[in-house]
C-alpha cells in the first residue's frame, strides 16, 4: 500500500514544479538564473526518486507472490451443543391387575389406562479437541401418578487416542449385549425383553465405572471393550443392590469396597461383516462379574450371546423393504451364602448355587417406508431348584406381535399385543398403544 502512493506523490510534486516555473518567468533575468539552477536541482531529485520506485516495483513484481496466511485452527472447545427432548405415552389394558407383575422393565406400562414412561432430556456436544460429552435426564410418571427424575447417563467419550483405543467413564449403560445400552425410544417393542428384566433388574444394567475399548485392525468391524463399574446400587440388580433380595430371598449384607474384586467387570467383543451386497450379520458374547450382598464372600456370573441379521432390498426406497432377526441369551450363576430369611430372620436359608436362563427372539418386517410389523417371543426358567423360590424365577413365556407406524422420522404410533403364560399365575393378555414424538436434535430413528 506504501509503493501505491508514490505516483501522486509524484504528481503532486510535478504539479507544484510547473507552477514554481510559470512564476519564475515573471522574475527579473538575475533571479530567473538562481530560479532555474533550483528547478534543476529539484528536477533531478524527483529523477532519482522516480528511478528508486521504479525499481522497487519492478522487484516486487519478479518475487512469487505468498500464500495467505490461513487463521490458527482455534479447538472446538464448547463449540456446540445439541439438545433433544423425546416422549413415550402408553395406553392399554391388561388381564393382570397388578401390571408390573408383568411388565418387567422401569420404562413399561405400569397400569390399566395411560401411562408416561419415559420423558427424556438429552444433551451433547464438544468438550474440547480431546473429549465428547453426554447426557440424558429422564423424567416419568409413577404408579400413582408421582413424578420421578433420574440422571439416566452422563459421560464422557475421548476422542483422540491412538492405536484405535477410546475411553468412556461417567454413568452409563453398560455395554452387554445389544438391548441393555438402547434407550426406550429406540426399542422395537413397548416393553423390555423378559430376560433382561430377570437378569438386570427394572433399570437395566448401568453404574458409575468407566470403559476401555479397542477397535481391531480387522477386515471387518471388530471392537473388544471392558468396562469396571461400582458394583453396588439400584441399577445393578444381580449384584449389591438392595433389590437382589428377590433372587436370594436373604437379608442383604452391607458389603463395602475393599478390593477390586469388589468392583463390576463387564467384558464384551462384537464383530460385523456383510454376508451378500444385501445382508448384514452381527454377532456378540458379553459377560458380567461381581460381588452379590448374600454374604461377604458371594458371587454372580453372568453370561450371553446375541445376533443380529438384517436383509435390505437392492431396490430400497427410505430403507424399505427390509427383514431383521434379533436375539439374546443369557445365563446366570448366583453364589449365594448361607444367610437370614429377609421374611423371617429366624429361619436361616443354607447356602444356594442359583443358575437361571433365558433368551428372546424378535423379527421384524419393513413392508413399506414408515410401516413395520414385528413379533418377539420371550422364555424365562430357572435352571436350578433353590431354597428362596422367587416370582422373579418361574417358567414364563409370552409372545408379542405388534405394528408400527410412523408418519415422519420424529414420530410413532405402535400397537402390541402380550399374551403371558407363567407357570403358578397361568394366562393373561395384554393391549398397548404407544404414542412417541421428539423434539430438536435427538436421533431420528433408526429403520
Amino acid at each position: 500500500m506504501k509503493v501505491a502512493r508514490w505516483p501522486a506523490a509524484f504528481a503532486a510534486a510535478f504539479a507544484a514544479f510547473v507552477t514554481l516555473a510559470a512564476f519564475a518567468r515573471t522574475l527579473p533575468a538575475q533571479q530567473q538564473d538562481t530560479t532555474v539552477r533550483r528547478q534543476q536541482r529539484m528536477l533531478d531529485s524527483l529523477a532519482a526518486a522516480l528511478a528508486a520506485i521504479q525499481a522497487r516495483l519492478d522487484s516486487a513484481a519478479a518475487r512469487p507472490a505468498e500464500p495467505p496466511q490461513a487463521a490458527p485452527a482455534q479447538p472446538p472447545s464448547g463449540s456446540y451443543m445439541n439438545i433433544g427432548f423425546v416422549t413415550l405415552v402408553d395406553g392399554g389394558t391388561s388381564t393382570e391387575q397388578d401390571v408390573p407383575s408383568i411388565e418387567l422393565g422401569d420404562h413399561d406400562p405400569v397400569v390399566r389406562g395411560f401411562t408416561m414412561p419415559n420423558s427424556e432430556l438429552s444433551l451433547d456436544g464438544a468438550v474440547d479437541p480431546y473429549f465428547k460429552g453426554f447426557a440424558n435426564i429422564v423424567y416419568k410418571i409413577g404408579e400413582r401418578g408421582e413424578t420421578e427424575l433420574e440422571l439416566e447417563e452422563a459421560y464422557a467419550l475421548t476422542t483422540s487416542l491412538p492405536k484405535n483405543l477410546q475411553v468412556k467413564f461417567g454413568q452409563y449403560l453398560t455395554d452387554f449385549g445389544r438391548h441393555n445400552t438402547q434407550h426406550p425410544h429406540a426399542w422395537a417393542f413397548v416393553d423390555l425383553p423378559l430376560v433382561l428384566g430377570q437378569m438386570f433388574g427394572r433399570d437395566g444394567l448401568r453404574s458409575q465405572g468407566v470403559r476401555l475399548s479397542w477397535l481391531a485392525p480387522t477386515p471387518w468391524y471388530t471392537e473388544a471393550m471392558v468396562t469396571v463399574a461400582n458394583s453396588t446400587n439400584e441399577t445393578t440388580f444381580s449384584f449389591r443392590a438392595d433389590e437382589s433380595f428377590q433372587i436370594h430371598g436373604g437379608v442383604p449384607v452391607d458389603r463395602p469396597v475393599q478390593s477390586f474384586e469388589d468392583m463390576l467387570v463387564v467384558p464384551r467383543i462384537a464383530t460385523s461383516f456383510d454376508i451378500t451386497d444385501t445382508q448384514t450379520l452381527v454377532l456378540g458374547t458379553s459377560a458380567a462379574f461381581g460381588p452379590n450382598n448374600s454374604g461377604f464372600s458371594a458371587r454372580t456370573q453372568i453370561y450371553g450371546v446375541d445376533g443380529y441379521w438384517k436383509w435390505k432390498s437392492a431396490r430400497a426406497s427410505q430403507g424399505f423393504p427390509f427383514v431383521s432377526l434379533q436375539g439374546e441369551a443369557l445365563s446366570r450363576r448366583y453364589v449365594a451364602e448361607q444367610r437370614l430369611a429377609i421374611d423371617d430372620p429366624a429361619v436361616t436359608l443354607p447356602a444356594d448355587t442359583i443358575w437361571d436362563s433365558g433368551s428372546y427372539l424378535q423379527g421384524l418386517w419393513g413392508i413399506r417406508p414408515r410401516i413395520v410389523a414385528g413379533l418377539r417371543g420371550d422364555w424365562v426358567r430357572p435352571a436350578t431348584e433353590a431354597a428362596f423360590v422367587s416370582p422373579q424365577r418361574l417358567d414364563r413365556f409370552r409372545l408379542s406381535p405388534n405394528f408400527t407406524w410412523y408418519p415422519t422420522e420424529f414420530s410413532k404410533l405402535r400397537l402390541q399385543y402380550n399374551y403371558d403364560n407363567r407357570s403358578i399365575f397361568g394366562t393373561d393378555h395384554s393391549l398397548w398403544v404407544q404414542f412417541e414424538f421428539l423434539l430438536g436434535a435427538h436421533a431420528a430413528h433408526k429403520f
